[in-house]
Order: structure tokens, then C-alpha cells, then sequence
């Protein structure tokens, strides 16, 4: 008979209706067998990720490997001075291969339906040869800091096509999620062959124009109900964009969003056109459905030879590059003066006596600024 005892929790003098017991631990081996002895496993040894060269990561990306596209944009993502300066020669040698390919900014409200519309386009694309490139925004936790980064769980579809590569990047509290990084992202994503780049971005509402500052053609994804008229013109991110398309029209909101689609073409006639030479289109679209999906990359192809052809194209793109040198330059400014000794010393002690309001916000500026330029030479 196996030996058992009552638990200690058991009631005292249980009778036959508690059959609750606990059956002894066996000493040794069991049923024949050896007993067991505790093993000590070795942990496997740390495999060291080979480091590329410069070379290596330009061939990679010239060659079209995603996996080696990756690490590169990693290494332009990396805020270490040593990845920075790899990066920047990595950058340098692929720049003349980059340029090719059509820039398309997507924003919206959240749940506008941004990142299904993107896999439908992308899929559709992808189908008829083109190589499609989807640079996914995901907002910062403005607590933790942290993102989801889920846009490839989202795009199942999109992921798993072999002419797609989808990127999901941290917006790092950034207006709009758009950064020096994401522009140097695009380029790669240019140099390895990729035509179409699709940029969505944090949808933030009425602030969002960022994303204007890097793409050639911005489209809005907006929703029915999202207000009359009035609210709309009052919308300035609807003044940047070079299509506004109203999406999920389909089933019973159908006629709902062909009613607001007429609403947007009467505002976007008193609205001055975002691109030069071109007018403002509005649509709709069933991202889950396709219904629309090829209508409005009719618009997209329409506005590039439209634009290529009267020089706007060509003329927007150096534009940007100069904004882009100038706002690296500012963000470099901005660095040195905060990290300036003068200044980190008696930071503290002046923005205490502006929350006591012992010193105004113009004079406060005025001692940062005085405290910056102790020690600095002067040209």
C-alpha cells in the first residue's frame, strides 16, 4: 500500500467524506529507473554578431538583402558617436544610387484606417512589380518612453510578400514621429531599389505637417463625421495635402462617404493648392473591400509625371534637402548649448528663479545665453 497522510490543512478527526491525501515522495528511483541527480547545464556560448564594414553594408543593400537593409538602418537609428560616424560613411557611399523612387506621406486620425489601407495598396503593388517600402511610425509612450512597434503583425499580408519591406520605427515624442533618422531611412530604403516608399506617420491631429518636409506626394486619410465645413477649412493639415481621401466607404457609410467626398472637393476650392501645378483631388476608398485602391494610385502616378514634367518635382526634393541641412544644423546648435558646462551649471538655479517669479522668461534667456558665450571664442 503507498504510504499518503492527511494535509495539514485538513480538518481535525476527518472522517471517510474528506479524501484528500498526499502521497509520500519516493526516495531514489522509481519504477526501475536510476534515480535522477541535479545536472548542471553550461550556457551555450555567446555568439558575437560579425560586424560589417562599411563595404559589406553598401554591397548588402545595393544588392537588395533585407536582412543587411535592416542592420542599416539600425546603424542610422544608433545614437553612438562610433555608429554615427560608420553611418554617415555608409549614407555617403549610397547616395547616388537613391532618388528613384516616389515619396508618398500617409496621415490621419488614429483609426482612420492608415496601416490596412497601406497593406492594401502595398499587396496590389507588389503584384504588379513594383517594389513597395513602408516606413511605420509607432507613437513613444510619453511615460515609459517605449513602443509597440506591432505594424508588421498588423500588415500580415504585406509582410510576407518578397518585394515589400516594412520598417517599423519609435516616433521618440517627435511632432509627427518624423526625424533626421526616418529621412536617412528612406534613402536606404531608396538605394536598395525600392520605387515606391509609403511614410505613415503619427496621426496628431490638426498639428501633423512635418511629414511635408520629406515626401513628394501627402495624402490624408480622413473618416466621415469628421465635422463641417467650417472645421475643415480650419484644418491645416489639410492645406499640405496633395490628396484627401475618405475612407471604409463601404456597406451602409458608402453613401455617407461619397456625400463627404463632395463636401471636401467644395473646400479644397478655397483652399491654395499644396504642389505647384496641381490641383487637390478628393476620393474614397474601402481599404478592407480594394474598392478604390487602384483609383487612387492612378492620382499618385498622375501627380508624379504631372509634376516631373513642369520641373516641380525636381524643384521640391532641393528644397528639402536644404531644410533638412539646415534643421540638422539647428538640432547640432541646440545640442552644444545645452550641453555647454556654463550653461548646465546654472540652468537649475535660473529656471528656479523663473518658477518664483524672481526673473522673467526674456531675462532668463538672456543669462543662458551670457553663461553660453563665457569661454567661447569669438571669430
Amino acid at each position: 500500500m503507498v504510504d499518503s497522510y492527511k494535509p495539514n490543512w485538513a480538518p481535525e478527526n476527518p472522517d471517510n467524506a474528506f479524501a484528500c491525501d498526499v502521497l509520500k515522495g519516493v526516495q531514489g528511483g522509481q519504477e526501475g529507473m536510476p534515480p535522477c541527480t541535479a545536472m548542471v547545464r553550461k550556457a551555450a556560448p555567446a555568439v558575437k554578431r560579425h560586424s560589417l564594414t562599411a563595404e559589406e553594408y553598401v554591397e548588402g543593400v545595393l544588392r537588395g538583402d533585407r536582412m543587411i537593409l535592416s542592420r542599416a538602418i539600425t546603424l542610422i537609428e544608433s545614437n553612438s558617436s562610433k555608429h554615427m560616424i560608420l553611418a554617415q560613411e555608409v549614407l555617403q557611399k549610397l547616395l547616388p544610387y537613391t532618388g528613384k523612387s516616389i515619396r508618398v506621406g500617409i496621415t490621419g486620425v488614429p483609426g482612420a484606417g492608415k496601416s490596412t489601407f497601406i497593406e492594401a495598396l502595398g499587396c496590389r503593388l507588389c503584384k504588379k512589380g513594383h517594389k513597395v517600402a513602408v516606413l511605420a511610425v509607432d507613437p513613444s509612450s510619453s511615460i515609459t518612453k517605449g513602443s509597440i512597434l506591432g505594424d508588421k503583425t498588423r500588415m500580415e499580408n504585406l509582410s510576407r510578400e518578397k518585394s515589400a519591406f516594412i520598417r517599423p520605427s519609435p516616433s521618440g515624442g517627435t511632432l509627427g514621429g518624423v526625424t533626421r533618422k526616418s529621412r536617412e531611412t528612406l534613402l536606404l530604403c531608396e538605394a536598395a531599389g525600392y520605387d515606391l516608399i509609403l511614410v505613415e506617420t503619427v496621426g496628431v491631429g490638426q498639428s501633423e505637417i512635418t511629414v511635408r518636409s520629406m515626401v513628394d506626394f501627402f495624402l490624408l486619410v480622413v473618416l466621415t463625421g469628421a465635422g463641417d465645413e467650417l472645421q475643415g477649412m480650419k484644418k491645416g493639415v489639410m492645406e499640405i495635402a496633395d490628396a484627401i481621401m475618405v475612407n471604409k466607404a463601404d456597406g451602409d457609410n458608402k453613401k455617407k462617404a461619397q456625400m463627404v467626398r463632395v463636401d471636401y472637393e467644395r473646400i479644397i476650392h478655397y483652399l491654395r493648392p499644396a504642389t505647384e501645378g496641381w490641383q487637390t483631388k478628393a476620393c474614397t476608398c474601402s481599404a478592407s473591400s480594394g474598392e478604390g485602391i487602384d483609383e487612387i494610385w492612378q492620382v499618385i502616378d498622375d501627380f508624379r509625371q504631372k509634376t516631373k514634367e513642369s520641373g516641380t518635382f525636381s524643384k521640391r526634393r532641393k528644397v528639402q534637402t536644404l531644410e533638412w541641412v539646415y534643421a540638422m544644423v539647428e538640432e547640432h546648435l541646440r545640442n552644444v548649448f545645452y550641453q555647454n558646462p556654463n550653461v548646465k551649471a546654472n540652468r537649475l538655479s535660473i529656471e528656479n528663479a523663473v518658477g518664483m517669479d524672481k526673473l522673467s522668461a526674456t531675462m532668463a534667456a538672456q543669462k543662458l545665453i551670457m553663461e553660453f558665450n563665457k569661454g567661447q571664442k569669438l571669430i
